[in-house]
């Protein structure tokens, strides 16, 4: 689990967006974050679009690691799909949970994710993007993306493709593919499968949180 979970976050380490450095004040910037949640995602790049904004907030703001989890917390539930992305990493098991079992695991899951992102893109990232233009690859929609880091230009922007899937509420990301081909939920399966065979949603729901606990340890 630590394997997949370190991987996870050096995936995530190079997502970011620096766009104009502003002087807002945590909640200021939590409510520009909602308002870019709520804006829907009338198109593939929107989502993401709107995560790379709430993460230059993240990175550009001098709050703690707390309220900048509260600033990515919203546009990260409107971006991703918790609900597929787990069903994939779980596998079938995922289908027979109870209401109160699946509502669990997914505020685990997205506090995990809310949390990493948070502690990846701390005050003073350099990191640089682009967002493409989508295109359909064996049935998937894909938008492309590269990133960056503006202290480094010599290197090579990393490619960090979305996979993404239209919904009643608009497009939502379903998974993340590092250098064009490496899936994140594939690269999370064999572990989060490993979990919750021994000790059930519960117990993986514990092991995200301990993690999200870790990352918000300043």
């Amino acid at each position: 689990m630590k394997r997949c979970l370190m991987s996870s976050i050096g995936m995530m380490a190079l997502l970011a967006g620096v766009l104009t450095a502003t002087g807002l004040n945590p909640a200021q910037a939590a409510d520009r974050a909602r308002a870019s949640a709520a804006a829907g995602a009338a198109t593939p790049q929107a989502p993401i679009q709107a995560l790379y904004k709430a993460l230059d907030l993240s990175e550009h703001s001098s709050a703690g690691v707390g309220k900048r989890s509260a600033m990515i917390a919203p546009v990260v539930d409107r971006a991703f799909d918790m609900d597929a992305i787990l069903k994939r990493s779980v596998g079938l098991h995922y289908d027979h949970l109870s209401p109160d079992e699946r509502s669990s695991l997914i505020a685990a899951f997205k506090r995990f994710t809310v949390a990493r992102y948070a502690s990846t893109f701390k005050p003073g990232t350099a990191a640089t993007f682009t967002v493409a233009q989508n295109s359909v690859e064996d049935g998937r929609t894909i938008v492309h993306t590269t990133i960056g880091n503006k202290n480094d230009p010599a290197n090579a922007a990393t490619p960090i493709d979305y996979v993404m899937v239209q919904g009643p509420d608009g497009w939502r990301i379903v998974d993340i593919l590092l250098d064009g081909h490496i899936s994140q939920v594939a690269a999370q399966r064999s572990d989060f499968k490993s979990i919750f065979s021994q000790s059930g949603a519960s117990g993986l729901a514990r092991t995200l949180t301990k993690k999200a606990d870790d990352f918000l340890t300043e």
